[in-house]
C-alpha cells in the first residue's frame, strides 16, 4: 500500500462533508457515547484471560449491548444476528443489502484485555470517565468503538441517499485471544460473508490524531510459557547456593539463545529483509512524527529509546522481531521472598515477528531453541498458545488510494498517511489468504497515549468521529469507483 504523499484524488465520495460531519457528531454524542460508556463497564475479558467466560457471562453482556444498539439503527434492510457455535465465543453479524452485488466487509471485536495495574486516580478499567476529548476505560478504543463506527457510517451514507454496495459488519469476541474461534465461524458463515471486494478493519492504530492513517503491515505473534525446574521443592538458599544452579539463571541463559540482552537483537532465524516500499513509508512517517516521537511513551526520567534515528525506531517496531516477558510465576513478591532457592521459574514470552515470516516454522524453531540441551540437565518446557501470523498488505488500487486521501483531506484537512503497525490482528492474515483479490483498508484509533492493553486506555473522541465520517466516504466512493 503505497501513497504516503498527497495526491490529486480521482475518486471521491459524493457525500456532503459538512452534512456527514454534522450527522456523525449528533449521533456520536446522542447514541454512540452513551452505549460505549455502558460497554466500558462490562469486564468482557477475552477467553485467554477469563477461562470461565461462558459462565461469567460478561462477553454475552457486551454482545447483547452491541446487538441491541445495532437493531435500533435506521439502516434500510439491516439484519442482525448473534451466531453461536458450540463451545465458542459468539460473533455478531450485521448485514445490509446494497445497490451493487459487491460486498464491503467491516471488522471489529468486542472482547477485552485484562485490567492491568497502574490506572491513575479516578480512572479504572471498568469505570468510564470522559475528560475533554478522551473517554477512558478498558475496551472503548480497543475495539468497542468499531461496531458503532461502522453502523453509523453506513447510516450516514443511506441518510444522504447515496447508493452503496452490500455491507457486512462482523464483530468477533476472541481477538485478544488470537482470534482462536474465528476460523470456525469463517467456515460456517462462508456463504453469508461471500467474497469481499473491500475490507475495512477498525482495530488498528494511528500515528497522530491529525489525519487518517492506514496500516500497511502487521507483525505476527508467538506467545508461550517457558518453564525451568531444578528442584522438587524449595530449599535454604545458603545450603543449596553454588551447588544447585538457579532456575532463574538457567532461564536467562535460554533467553540469550533468542535475544542479545545488550542490544535486544533477536536471532537471525526470526528476521526478514524489510521491503523497499515499506522503508520508504517509514521515512515519510518519521518526517511527519519527528516532533511527536519524544512524548509518545511514558518513559521514566533519564530513560532513552532503543534508537535515536526515528526511521530505525519505526523499522524496529514494524519489521523487526522483539521479545517481551509479559508474565511470570514461581517468583514471590519481594516482601514475601525469604532466603529460599526456588524450585521453578516460569516466564510468559511474547515474541513479535516480522509480517512475512513463516509463523509456523518460527514457532517450531523457537521451541527447538529453548528446549534443546538444557543447561545442567534442568527440566525445561516451552508451551505455546497458538501463534498468529503477520500480514503485509497487497497493492492498493488507485481508486482506493485516492478515496482515502480525499476522505482525510475532507474531514481532517490533511492527506492520509500509511505505515506498518507493531501489533497483530490475526483476522487480516486469515482474510488475506482466503480473499487474495480483496482490497484492504486497515485503520483505527490507537494513537499517541491511548495505551491499549495497558492502564489509562482512552478513546480520542474527536478523532473517532472524523474516522467515522471517513468510513462513510469510503463506502460511498467504493460504489462510485465500481460503477465507473
Amino acid at each position: 500500500m503505497l501513497g504516503f504523499a498527497a495526491m490529486s484524488p480521482r475518486v471521491t465520495s459524493p457525500l456532503s462533508a459538512a452534512e456527514t460531519q454534522a450527522f456523525v457528531e449528533q449521533h456520536w454524542e446522542a447514541d454512540v457515547l452513551p452505549a460505549l460508556t455502558r460497554y466500558i463497564e462490562i469486564p468482557a475479558k477475552s477467553p485467554s484471560f477469563d477461562s470461565a467466560w461462558a459462565a461469567n457471562g460478561h462477553i454475552d453482556r457486551a454482545v447483547d449491548l452491541i446487538e441491541t444498539w445495532g437493531r435500533s439503527r435506521s439502516i434500510e434492510g439491516l439484519t442482525v444476528e448473534t451466531v453461536r457455535l458450540p463451545g465458542r465465543t459468539p460473533v455478531i453479524l450485521f448485514e445490509t443489502p446494497g445497490a451493487a452485488s459487491e460486498t464491503i466487509l467491516l471488522y471489529g471485536h468486542c472482547d477485552k484485555q485484562p485490567e492491568m495495574v497502574g490506572w491513575n486516580p479516578g480512572l479504572g478499567p471498568w469505570t468510564p470517565v470522559r475528560r475533554g476529548d478522551k473517554l477512558y476505560g478498558r475496551g472503548a478504543q480497543d475495539d468497542g468503538y468499531a461496531a458503532f463506527c461502522a453502523l453509523t457510517a453506513i447510516e450516514a451514507v443511506q441518510r444522504a441517499g447515496v447508493p452503496h454496495a452490500r455491507c457486512v459488519v462482523l464483530i468477533e469476541a476472541s481477538e485478544e485471544s488470537g482470534s482462536s474461534d474465528l476460523p470456525a465461524y469463517m467456515d460456517a458463515l462462508a456463504g453469508r460473508l461471500g467474497v469481499p471486494d473491500l475490507v475495512i478493519c477498525l482495530d488498528s492504530g494511528c500515528g497522530n490524531y491529525d489525519q487518517l492513517w492506514g496500516t500497511t503491515s502487521l507483525r505476527g505473534l508467538i506467545n508461550g510459557v517457558l518453564t525451568v525446574e531444578v528442584l522438587t521443592e524449595g530449599v535454604h538458599s545458603g545450603a543449596a547456593g553454588g551447588i544447585v544452579p538457579s532456575s532463574f539463571r538457567i532461564a536467562r541463559q535460554l533467553l540469550s539463545r533468542l535475544e542479545d540482552e545488550r542490544t535486544g537483537e533477536i536471532a537471525r532465524d526470526f528476521r526478514v529483509e524489510m521491503p523497499k516500499a515499506r522503508l520508504e513509508e517509514a521515512r515519510a512517517v518519521a518526517g511527519v512524527l519527528r516532533e511527536e516521537a519524544a512524548g509518545r511513551y511514558p518513559l521514566v526520567e533519564g530513560m532513552r529509546y532503543a534508537h535515536e534515528d526515528p526511521v530505525a525506531l519505526i523499522r524496529a517496531n514494524t519489521w523487526e522481531p522483539a521479545l517481551e516477558i509479559t508474565g511470570a510465576s514461581g517468583l514471590p513478591l519481594p516482601a514475601d521472598g525469604g532466603n529460599v532457592q526456588r524450585p521453578v521459574t516460569a516466564l510468559k514470552l511474547s515474541l513479535r515477528i516480522p509480517p512475512t515470516l513463516d509463523v509456523e516454522a518460527a514457532a517450531r524453531r523457537l521451541t527447538e531453541l529453548l528446549e534443546a540441551s538444557p543447561p545442567y540437565g534442568a527440566r525445561v518446557r516451552y508451551r505455546q498458545s497458538g501463534p498468529s501470523p503477520g500480514w503485509d498488505a497487497p497493492a492498493t488500487q488507485p481508486w482506493l488510494l485516492d478515496a482515502v486521501h480525499a476522505a482525510s483531506e475532507r474531514h481532517y484537512g490533511r492527506p492520509a498517511m500509511f505505515m506498518g503497525l507493531g501489533g497483530s490482528i490475526p483476522f487480516m492474515a486469515m482474510l488475506g489468504e482466503r480473499f487474495p483479490n480483496a482490497q484492504f483498508f486497515i485503520t483505527g484509533t490507537g494513537g499517541p497515549g491511548s495505551n491499549a492493553h495497558g492502564p489509562n486506555e482512552f478513546l480520542h473522541v474527536p478523532f473517532a468521529k472524523r474516522l467515522t465520517a471517513c468510513v462513510a466516504d469510503l463506502i460511498a466512493a467504493h460504489y462510485r469507483a465500481r460503477r465507473g
